[in-house]
């Protein structure tokens, strides 16, 4: 385990955000927590641009900020040399879409009061209600942190406090990971003996995406890099305490499917094989995959009181196949380069 900082020295917290092409979105970010500077609450904030074409380095320049800029390292990258520059004995991680409510930070405090808790976590907010495609994207997430414990696994950087010593200690981000990152250093920590937690009051407005098409590419990089993570973790693929069973079982379902259509079209071309049998391995696979969408779908009604998140389970089946896509590309990059060494960044996984 980490060496434990003393108490008095919790009171010090540097924030890091890492941004890249962030110009649309970092405006009502930074307004949200320069104030923290003058308050105290914050000793800096630091911006990682990492390889920005816009004006995310100009806008970032009209604030109490401190400005790092490189040629596109990644997010892993990005964090890593963010929380090495600064020297507070804390640092928080937001990122550049996301809109800090005022006592997001505080409430993210009193956990580290104990010595053994390594990071604290908090939820999301919503700054795009307007938006059926985001909405639909918030409130799953705060349905899975509405039943996540105080003690967790799995902690996301999009509003996270560590401790410096604890980040020195493992090494930081894996910086190979282009997605991913946050619950790879997660479970590093873990094993490393620490303590997460996790503080659902403390939230961070998001700019979900308002596209379904942009969603779903994000969805396919993601799966393409949890395969890469259940390789070098393969104890976790059975869930953590975001996700469980049911939702790691639905990528692979969704391939099923895609693999069990051409024997379902074999009576187009050969009469004799009697539909029925032809299709139903399909037919199955497709009604596990629907019922699958059946809890998330009841608790976000439920929770909402609106019918409109009946349109959860058509988005998260449809969601499936682009994450079992990702998955399946991941499976054969990792398949390769277990054959012909190489890293993930030459397996054809596209670039953030």
């Amino acid at each position: 385990m980490s060496e434990p900082e003393s108490p008095s020295s919790t009171d010090r917290v540097s924030l890091v955000i890492p941004a890249k092409n962030a110009a649309s979105t970092l405006r009502p970010c930074l307004d949200a927590v320069a104030p923290l500077v003058a308050e105290g609450a914050l000793e800096e904030i630091l911006l990682v641009d990492d390889g920005s074409t816009d004006d995310t380095a100009a806008i970032a320049a009209e604030y109490p900020v401190r400005v790092l800029r490189t040629g596109g390292i990644g997010r892993g990258g990005a964090r890593n040399l963010g929380w090495r520059e600064v020297r507070s004995p804390l640092i928080w991680f937001i990122d550049s879409d996301c809109v800090a409510e005022p006592d997001a930070l505080a409430l993210l405090r009193p956990p580290m009061a104990d010595p053994k808790v390594a990071a604290v976590g908090g939820s999301y907010g919503n700054m795009r209600p307007e938006s059926l495609i985001a909405c639909l994207i918030h409130e799953e997430i705060v349905e899975r942190h509405r039943v996540m414990p105080s003690e967790v696994d799995f902690l996301a950087t999009f509003n996270v406090l560590y401790r410096r010593s604890v980040l020195a200690a493992v090494g930081g981000f894996n910086e190979r990971y282009l997605r991913a990152q946050d619950a790879e250093l997660a479970f590093r920590v873990k094993a490393h003996g620490e303590t997460l937690r996790f503080e659902a009051r403390s939230r961070v407005k998001h700019f979900h995406s308002r596209s379904l098409p942009g969603y779903l590419r994000a969805q396919r990089h993601q799966g393409y890099w949890r395969v890469w993570l259940y390789f070098d973790y393969p104890g976790r693929a059975g869930g953590d305490a975001y996700s469980g069973g049911t939702d790691h079982i639905q990528p692979p379902l969704a391939m099923v499917v895609l693999g069990c259509l051409p024997l379902a079209a074999a009576p187009l071309l050969f009469p004799a094989v009697p539909w029925l049998g032809a299709a139903l391995p399909a037919l199955a696979a497709t009604a596990a995959l629907a019922a699958s969408q059946i809890p998330m779908t009841t608790r976000l009604v439920r929770a909402t009181g609106q019918t409109r998140y009946l349109l959860f389970a058509p988005f998260s089946f449809l969601r499936a196949f682009y994450r079992g896509i990702g998955m399946t590309h991941g499976v054969l990059a990792v398949l390769r380069s277990r054959i012909l060494p190489t890293d993930a960044a030459s397996t054809g996984q596209p670039s953030e």
